[in-house]
């Protein structure tokens, strides 16, 4: 890779030359042949990837435009929407819901924790949910959503899945067609952005309905939208020589190309490596008394949330990694300036973490902390030792 940084935060993510070299191919005219082909594979790939049996959508946008994008089209004014929110993102959902008239009800965890499943089942009886949103992983807290335990209660409830994929897509699995201990309980839509661990640059909103998902939007007959409306999007991604709105091109290129890598890696293979990955992180981080946020158990595969030890100051610390190329997040909200966050995922490399835990260690030493760079690196490259290629 050509890039002057190692870029770990949680996202955008880094890339690589092959997809900077599709970036920077001849820009077409949207309507070329060329172009369209490429386009009708990457919503083929895309397909792959989610393993839906409904539709795709690619625009030009961000994660929140795909939020808004599964919100409006599924949820009608009046109609109750049941928030599980493991951290900051999943929060914001609430006031976006709300703008479109949509009745909120949130469960909020405790940051760096779960959603009870008891306190879900309780309030998924008290009420006649349209919809309910999950959080994948949440990128503020580094907290991973238990799918296994979410959906059959979710669905028995009879409501609508919509999982929130951006920290999570081509990581984490999101398989649109697993029956989740029922055929009819699977996940009905998979949002997601291009520049978490698909590793593409910022600036594409993705995602994807199910069948029953696109019945649901079909019910609602109009909906307070017309970007966002996937109607008029579903004759561009089922023949994208026609017109609804210019696609952003040359990003088009490189998410097609990001695929080929994500798909040709494999996608079970890329869970391991990603949760080998967190492992190995947050295992080395542990040993300069950096504390993650989330436990273990419930720690997301692709960034983690890392409590700083007394006396480092937070601005201080990553300012003085960002000297040595090494690029981290602050923490939101109330955990601002007492911890950072730490992408590991996409088209990040053993090599990038072994780096980042070195420089990390020399930081700490400069602030007058003892630490042992050489464990650290120790137990870094024993967890990443059980990942085979």
């Amino acid at each position: 890779m050509n890039n002057k940084d190692i870029l770990l935060v949680p996202g955008p993510t880094p890339v690589v030359d092959e997809i900077y070299d599709a970036l920077s191919n001849e820009t077409r005219a949207h309507t070329d042949t060329r172009f369209v082909e490429i386009f009708k594979n990457a919503i083929k790939q895309t397909k792959e990837l989610l393993k839906t049996d409904g539709e795709v959508f690619i625009v030009a946008g961000s994660g929140t435009l795909a939020m808004e994008m599964a919100i409006v089209n599924t949820v009608g004014r009046g109609e109750k929407l049941l928030v599980i929110s493991h951290g900051y993102f999943g929060d914001r959902f609430t006031p976006l819901a709300k703008s479109f008239g949509v009745e909120v009800e949130v469960l909020q965890a405790e940051w760096g924790k779960q959603v009870d499943v008891t306190l879900i089942e309780e309030k998924l009886s008290t009420g006649n949910y349209k919809a309910v949103t999950i959080t994948h992983a949440d990128t503020s807290t580094g907290v991973i959503s238990n799918l296994e335990e979410l959906v059959p209660i979710i669905k028995r409830a009879g409501a609508l899945i919509i999982l929130d994929g951006v920290v999570a897509t081509a990581a984490i699995d999101e398989n649109m067609t697993k029956e989740y201990g029922h055929p009819d309980y699977k996940i009905d839509i998979v949002l997601t952005g291009s520049q978490k661990a698909i590793g593409v640059p910022p600036g594409l909103a993705i995602i994807a309905f199910n069948q029953t998902a696109l019945d649901a939007r079909r019910q609602l007959g109009t909906v307070p939208a017309y970007y966002c409306d996937i109607e008029n999007w579903i004759p561009i991604m089922n023949d994208p020589s026609k017109y609804f709105a210019t696609p952003p091109v040359n990003m088009i290129y490189a998410y097609n190309e990001a695929l080929k890598i994500i798909l040709n890696e494999g996608i079970e293979n890329r869970q391991v490596r990603h949760i080998s990955y967190g492992k190995a992180i947050r295992s080395a981080l542990r040993t300069y008394g950096m504390t993650p946020l989330a436990n273990e158990e419930v720690a997301a595969p692709t960034l983690s949330c890392l409590v700083y030890p007394e006396g480092v100051d937070d601005v201080h610390f990553r300012g003085k990694l960002a000297q040595r190329g090494i690029i981290v997040a602050g923490a939101l909200a109330h955990l601002a300036g007492k911890a950072f966050r730490l992408g590991h995922m996409g088209n990040t490399t053993p090599e990038m973490l072994e780096k980042a835990i070195s420089e990390i260690g020399e930081v700490l030493q400069e602030l007058g902390m003892s630490v042992s760079i050489e464990t650290a690196i120790e137990v870094l490259k024993e967890e990443l030792a059980q990942y085979v290629k």
